[in-house]
This record gives C-alpha cells, sequence and structure tokens, in this order.
C-alpha cells in the first residue's frame, strides 16, 4: 500500500511541475503570430465629370459620360455648410454646377469622398 501512495505522490508533484513549467509569466516575451489578418478593404473610387443638382434637401449628381443620374452622399461632409455653399454659389435651387466627383459608385448613389467645383452654368453670364 506505500509503494502505491508513493507512485500516485509522484505522479500528482509530476503532474503539477509540468502544468506549472508550461504558464507564462509575465516576463517572458510571447512570440508573434506567423500570419496577419488584414481588415482593410480594398475599394475602388471613381472620378466622375457631371452636374451637381440640389433642390427640396436631395442632391442628385448627373454623369456627363453617360447622363445617368446618382443620388449624392457626402459622409466626411457637414451636410447644413454643404447647402450653404451649393446656395451661395448658385444662388437658388435646382441650379446646375459643373463639378468633379470622386467617390464610391453603387447602383444608384455615389459616396462622395472629395469633389471640386469647375463652372457654375448661369442664365447668359
Amino acid at each position: 500500500m506505500r509503494i502505491l501512495d508513493l507512485k500516485y505522490n509522484t505522479l500528482v508533484f509530476l503532474s503539477l511541475l509540468l502544468g506549472l513549467s508550461s504558464c507564462v509569466t509575465p516576463n517572458e516575451v510571447m512570440e508573434e503570430p506567423s500570419f496577419f489578418i488584414s481588415t482593410d478593404l480594398v475599394v475602388k473610387t471613381n472620378t466622375l465629370t457631371g452636374w451637381w443638382v440640389y433642390g427640396e434637401g436631395q442632391h442628385i449628381f448627373k454623369d456627363e459620360q453617360t447622363l445617368e443620374e446618382y443620388d449624392l452622399i457626402f459622409p466626411n461632409e457637414n451636410m447644413v455648410e454643404l447647402v450653404e455653399l451649393y446656395l451661395s454659389v448658385c444662388e437658388m435651387e435646382y441650379f446646375p454646377m459643373e463639378c468633379q466627383m470622386t467617390g464610391i459608385l453603387s447602383v444608384s448613389t455615389l459616396s462622395v469622398q472629395k469633389f471640386e467645383i469647375l463652372y457654375v452654368q448661369g442664365c447668359g453670364e
């Protein structure tokens, strides 16, 4: 019986020793993983030239090349200031302003990242 207790105590001692030796201490440096997971998405931006029209709270862009219309979203702009800019340049709603828009194009929406005003079409000016 005494030999059986000695084997049991030795087994418990070795298991405890093995368990403690496999623990990571705060002073040890962990290895960097050998793989890298990127969360960056590659999104194609488009640059379109055409006319920006604002009226009754809606921003629309008509592409000069295809004559397709897109709803405009300006995620990086203050919309109140953007409407003030449009109205200060055009002086009225529904007046076309020629612009170059760069952004992400979906089915019927252009999410504008940056834009440049090229020309304001006037009444005989």
